[in-house]
């Protein structure tokens, strides 16, 4: 090969490989055009403000057209605590959408993962989220005594986790939410899990070998009467999220606090991506949450 044509070749290998380098960038900014086409005339979105001072301490706040004392929804997302974000596809769109066409605030809130924090520090940055949404509220037209916590599988433990007592999310200075709803969390009671054969390693990289902290870092045991309300959605196409729901659920109910199962039979990324799509499921969700209102 002479070395005009070795030169060709060399430059179109160095071209084809900035763009596939290129491809996930561009993926990700024609995934936000997307999700901000999908929001209400008017929508907009104040991304990556901060609750404190790790890099992973932010969160993005959709705001409806003209909101004026509107309740807010705050979302935190999965990922087994050591991975995920506030931007995962199908965490906010279709829910940012719904909710902010009926006059909410919706919130993503990402929170420092493991190796860096423990779920029981991320349970912590949750409820410095809520506060510091919860202050920002009247700059956006909302109030921060209408607030709904949302949070999908390891995301649905730690709103669990923050809403089993107040001890989570009064140190942290935010005011009492209305309730919270976990979206299939199959780690209500850890210790119980962490007893099962043939545990997940995630499980055992989140929790660890320390019997205590499984009780620290659990919502059944650390529940008490002064819980918010929730609604604990789980798939039954796994064999554990609705027992430990519906465990939960009696505990809440020995102590005077109000839960309610919703068992779907949708996989565990469906009963997340589908929320907030026109179907019996999303209106069932948005009843309990009215209800949580009134």
């Amino acid at each position: 090969m002479n070395r005009t044509a070795h030169t060709a070749l060399l430059i179109a290998a160095l071209i084809a490989a900035s763009v596939i380098a290129a491809a996930p960038a561009h993926a990700r900014l024609l995934g936000q055009r997307r999700e901000a086409a999908a929001l209400p005339e008017g929508a907009r979105i104040e991304r990556d403000i901060a609750y404190g001072p790790h890099a992973k301490q932010r969160f993005d706040v959709y705001l409806p057209a003209a909101a004026r004392d509107a309740p807010i929804l705050l979302m935190v997302h999965g990922g087994g605590w050591r991975i995920g974000d506030k931007g995962n596809p199908g965490l906010a769109g279709a829910k940012a959408a719904y909710w902010l066409s009926r006059g909410w605030v919706f919130v993503a809130t990402n929170y420092r993962l493991l190796p860096d924090a423990d779920p029981l520090e991320q349970a912590r940055d949750v409820a410095a989220a809520l506060a510091a949404v919860q202050r920002s509220a009247p700059r956006w037209g909302a109030d921060p005594a209408r607030v709904v916590l949302m949070g999908h599988s390891a995301g649905a433990h730690l709103v669990a986790l923050v809403g089993a007592s107040p001890a989570l999310w009064t140190p942290a200075g935010a005011l009492r939410p209305r309730g919270a709803v976990s979206l299939d969390s199959a780690a209500m009671n850890v210790p119980e899990m962490m007893e099962k054969p043939r545990l997940p390693k995630l499980y055992r990289d989140a929790f660890g070998n320390d019997r205590a902290f499984w009780t620290a870092a659990s919502p059944y045991h650390r529940i008490t009467g002064e819980a918010l309300p929730m609604l604990i959605v789980c798939s039954t196409r796994r064999p554990d999220s609705c027992p430990q729901g519906s465990a939960l659920q009696d505990r809440a109910a020995a102590l005077g606090v109000p839960m309610q199962v919703l068992p779907e039979n949708l996989s565990h990324a469906e009963v997340n991506r589908d929320l907030g799509k026109p179907s019996p499921y999303t209106a069932q969700v948005a009843a309990y949450i009215d209800g949580l209102l009134r």
